[in-house]
């Protein structure tokens, strides 16, 4: 099966910036697209950022201008860069990647798939 892992949460000042990173692992094909979510208390969980196999990119307003996606296809790794960090974005933030991928017995299978979250903090 698939497995996805992320790090690089942690605790930041305003202003300050942090690298988020995460990693998919299992029997992959390919994969069409990875993306960062977050879910802050009391909120919906809401896009921060996806990425594409082409590179092609899209950001929430919330983020756009201070987050950057990345990724490296052949490492099925996707990272975010977050500068200009605020208060508001704090929340945890989850992985998200759409994978085909080989089943342990029959055809490719396509699926969602979603890590276990990181928390980022902004606070002075």
């Amino acid at each position: 099966q698939v497995q996805l892992v992320e790090s690089g949460g942690g605790l930041a000042q305003p202003g300050g910036s942090l690298r988020l990173s995460c990693a998919a692992s299992g029997r992959i094909a390919s994969i069409a697209a990875m993306g960062w979510y977050r879910q802050a208390p009391g909120k919906e969980r809401e896009l921060v950022a996806s990425i594409l196999r082409n590179g092609d990119t899209n950001y929430g307003d919330a983020v756009k201008g201070r987050f950057s996606i990345s990724r490296d296809n052949a490492e099925n790794t996707v990272y975010l860069q977050m500068n200009s960090l605020k208060f508001e974005d704090t929340a945890p933030y989850y992985c998200n990647a759409d994978i085909v991928y080989w089943r342990t017995s029959g055809p490719l299978l396509r699926n969602d798939f979603w890590g276990q979250g990181t928390q980022v903090t902004v606070s002075s």
